[in-house]
């Protein structure tokens, strides 16, 4: 088999995603008998359901009771993540936000009414479509403070320091650079700018059939980041205070649910799987000036 080239990996999570987001609003713009059928084959297409009606121990159960409830249907269906950052962020008035990987727009939404009208969320994202739902979202949620911009989280399009918080929910492991997309947050980050994101974390080493997966890199688990190199690329472009913060371990039947339609013989690799994957909140901070 071909090796995977970074190019070749960003085409297949663009589509990936972008095929979530047109289903997830045909899903919004169909008839309320017809949304049942929202959810299929594609990885985490409706917020922790794609699993041939299983629940995915990934995306599903992140937000607290009663905390999307006013939110527009569509952002809670897109909602591809692992954890919860804007709980994880502690985000003040006035502050200026950036989600990495915004998709559907939910983090940027919540963020900006935790900030209010003199602070700011930019969302960016490289996929039109999830773009063109985030937008959509953002209106029907009657918010204003956002700000919705294309790029590549490897080069972000914002001025240097300019921004308060970073946040992401379970994106950085899907890029095949990790360490330029952990330089471009320090340097838009302002001096004692904030680093929270949610991701999925590995603790030791996994079988090398889970890496080589391609539908494992889309579904957040296969380009997860080992515990220890995390936290030596954080530091490593200059992060102090960096923590990794364990908050949902994926235990053998949580496996067992995210291999099914791999291609990793489950039975094979179980053992060694077992514990190996958490999801995690994970912070740092830019030194102050």
């Amino acid at each position: 088999m071909p090796e995977t080239t970074p190019t070749d990996l960003t085409e297949i999570v663009r589509e990936k995603y972008g095929e979530a987001a047109r289903r997830v609003l045909a899903v919004a713009d169909a008839p309320a008998t017809d949304a049942a059928g929202c959810c299929g084959p594609v990885n985490a297409c409706c917020g922790g359901a794609a699993f041939n009606g299983t629940v995915d121990p990934i995306t599903s159960n992140l937000y607290v009771n009663g905390e999307t409830d006013e939110l527009p249907s569509a952002a809670v269906l897109a909602s591809l993540g692992c954890g919860n950052p804007t709980a994880l962020a502690q985000l003040h008035p006035g502050d200026v936000v950036l989600d990495l990987g915004s998709g559907g727009g939910i983090d940027v939404i919540l963020s900006a009414r935790r900030v209010g009208p003199t602070g700011k969320a930019y969302g960016l994202d490289m996929t039109d479509d999830m773009l063109a739902l985030a937008r959509k979202n953002a209106v029907e949620a009657g918010i204003t403070n956002v700000e919705f911009i294309k790029g590549h989280i490897e080069a972000i399009p914002l001025p240097d320091a300019s921004v308060d918080v970073i946040i992401s929910n379970c994106v950085i492991n899907l890029s095949a650079d990790k360490s330029r997309v952990l330089a471009e947050a320090f340097r838009v980050l302002k001096p004692g700018g904030r680093f929270a994101v949610s991701d999925v974390v590995v603790r030791g080493e996994v079988p090398a059939a889970v890496r080589r997966s391609m539908e494992l890199w889309i579904g957040c688990v296969a380009g997860a980041l080992e515990e220890s190199e995390f936290r030596r690329l954080l530091s490593g472009v200059g992060f102090t205070d960096v923590e990794i913060e364990p908050t949902r371990m994926y235990r053998s039947e949580d496996a067992r649910i995210f291999l099914g339609e791999s291609g990793v013989d489950v039975d094979a690799n179980l053992a060694e799987i077992d514990g190996k994957f958490m999801a995690a909140f994970v912070r740092g901070t830019k030194p102050a000036a």
